[in-house]
């Protein structure tokens, strides 16, 4: 029997922004065909049924008896637990067999190129995955049941920033590290969302379908990794291509262990372009809700934290995360956003040839890579405090649905 597709689902693939599709074009890719995009309307209504289960099974015997297991399970291990109840252990069991295919020391290769990416790499992250996305009308349906706008962007990248700093960290990825943990309790947070916003009056499901599904999840891990990864290139962040294989691996895992289906885990980064153009082709469908999130976000940087100049470093960093956008995803894009049409790519401009410069001087001197590396975290760590000067917690913008769902 043909599942039934939300109506959010386009009839056709639709555009994507230039520089993604002349980069998909430029590895031999193509659109989906008929069968691929049917496929991605499918995923609109498939979540991540072990995580669900697990979260149904905390609420089913309280919160205070539940997370305290789970925290424990997730820092020692589910050995640690004495006599585990069994939804806790079977999640667990599955989420620590580490599958066949996982290489650590491709893990910790990609994780080191990825932290010599630095601010610039954040900026890329922010400005043209983050802000970009906000053209994806279904995603935001549910981002605004969860309180985006009250909470705001910059707290909502910042979150998302920290997360993206541990799965990179040299600590790694593996059970018991700072990125698994990090990794994991971000996709409980996704299964609390899913199970407060679809319980909510006003969602409608024959639309949008469910609330943080498969296809919404493919795009926000490739958009996480291989994206900011693809604009790193346009600003001059040269990489060979094993390089840029070791980033599709460590984005592989990362999905892995966020419940994301096989069928949307890169094999290659050629794969997660892949992944990323299709996945765009379903998505892109700007409404009223792209530009009521995307506006507050072009203004945050006028309240950013400099201890010098502050108001000139402002508006400097209004203007360079604005030019990122509209180099990277052009008129069409910042047209749906109700952003400024003519904003000169200055700031990638100026970077290219730093990044070049970098880049070769990383690769070709012994020891360069790590140097890149310890320089990368310095600056995202600045850029984290300028962003805000209060703690940031992941799922910290979320965390009364906890009670609440």
């Amino acid at each position: 029997m043909s599942q039934v597709i939300p109506s959010r689902h386009p009839a056709e693939p639709l555009p994507v922004p230039g520089v993604i599709r002349g980069f998909a074009l430029a590895l031999g890719l193509r659109r989906p065909d008929a069968g691929q995009f049917r496929h991605l309307g499918e995923c609109l209504t498939v979540g991540d049924e072990p995580t669900d289960q697990l979260v149904e099974w905390m609420y089913s015997v309280g919160m205070s008896t539940a997370k305290p297991l789970f925290e424990r399970a997730l820092a020692d291990g589910i050995a640690s637990v004495q006599s585990p109840p069994e939804p806790l252990r079977a999640f667990f069991a599955d989420l620590e067999a580490i599958p066949a295919w996982v290489d650590p020391d491709t893990l910790t290769r990609a994780a080191l190129v990825l932290r010599g990416g630095g601010s610039d790499g954040m900026y890329l992250a922010r400005d043209v995955s983050l802000l970009g996305g906000y053209q994806f009308a279904g995603f935001n349906q549910t981002l605004l049941r969860t309180g985006a706008l009250e909470k705001g962007s910059n707290t909502r990248f910042a979150e998302t920033m920290k997360w993206a700093m541990d799965v990179i960290s040299a600590d790694g990825l593996l059970p018991g590290t700072t990125g698994y943990r990090s990794t994991v309790r971000v996709r409980m947070i996704h299964s609390f969302v899913r199970r407060h916003v679809v319980a909510m009056p006003d969602w409608e499901p024959q639309r949008w379908g469910l609330p943080i599904n498969q296809t919404d999840m493919a795009a926000t891990l490739v958009g996480s990794f291989i994206a900011p990864t693809t604009g790193g290139l346009g600003m001059g962040m040269l990489l060979p291509p094993s390089d840029l294989d070791a980033i599709a691996h460590l984005t592989r895992y990362t999905g892995w262990l966020l419940g994301v289906r096989e069928e949307f885990l890169p094999h290659s980064f050629r794969d997660g372009v892949r992944v990323l153009y299709h996945t765009m082709t379903a998505l892109a469908t700007p409404d009223e809700t792209t530009k009521q999130l995307a506006a507050p976000m072009v203004d945050d940087p006028l309240t950013w934290n400099y201890s010098r100049f502050p108001q000139l470093r402002r508006k400097l960093a209004r203007s360079a995360h604005l030019s990122v956008t509209s180099a990277f995803l052009g008129p069409r894009a910042m047209r749906a956003l109700g952003l400024p049409k003519a904003v000169p790519p200055w700031y990638p401009l100026v970077r290219i040839p730093v990044n070049i410069t970098r880049s070769v001087t990383a690769q070709l001197v012994p020891g360069g890579m790590e140097r890149a590396a310890a320089r990368g975290e310095r600056e995202n760590a600045t850029f984290l405090r300028t962003m805000t000067d209060a703690p940031t917690t992941i799922g910290g913008a979320v965390e009364g649905l906890v009670k609440s769902a």
